[in-house]
């Protein structure tokens, strides 16, 4: 074959090759662009996260606050309920004590009205 001949079985392979490169091409340029978007929203849903992150922090440090204001005044509670069950228990025992002495009273005015 000289240069001058045309070889259609040439040309045709040749233009399937063409062809093959610039579906590649796009191909390449369509993956490209998907992961242009997929990489921004990664990016969007970090933003969002750090946002709410922030955010929780945040609300822990006040409530981290609140406790701390509220710890002493738990305690007092605590302390005032041991100190009210300390004086229901003396008042309980001091009544008791009450009712004895006053049964046994009765008693001896009963014993000394029927004569015994």
């Amino acid at each position: 074959m000289t240069q001058t001949e045309f070889d259609p079985r040439l040309h045709q392979q040749m233009g399937e090759v063409l062809a093959e490169v610039r579906n590649l091409r796009d191909a390449f340029r369509q993956s490209e662009i998907k992961s242009d978007n997929s990489r921004a929203s990664m990016h969007q849903r970090m933003d969002l996260l750090v946002d709410r992150v922030g955010k929780v922090e945040g609300n822990v440090a006040a409530v981290q606050e609140d406790i701390s204001e509220m710890r002493p005044v738990t305690d007092d509670v605590k302390r005032w309920k041991l100190m009210g069950l300390g004086a229901i228990g003396v008042i309980g025992i001091g009544g008791m004590a009450m009712g004895v002495t006053f049964a046994d009273a009765i008693r001896r005015i009963g014993a000394i009205v029927i004569g015994r």
